[in-house]
């Protein structure tokens, strides 16, 4: 279970972006609502990664 917790920062991260390559693709870049989820999940994953790791290792 810590394992996964562990990596849960960087699962958002790579949904996110997996999402940005995906409508890239596709050629739809211009939905504003997929472009601010990938961006919400890489922040939100980024910053759970920070402070997950961080009391993890506390």
């Amino acid at each position: 279970m810590k394992g996964l917790l562990k990596n849960l920062g960087l699962l958002l991260i790579l949904v996110g972006a997996i999402t940005l390559i995906a409508s890239a693709l596709t050629g739809n870049v211009n939905n504003n609502a997929i472009l601010g989820g990938s961006f919400a999940a890489i922040v939100i994953g980024l910053i759970s990664y920070i402070v997950i790791n961080k009391r993890i290792a506390d």
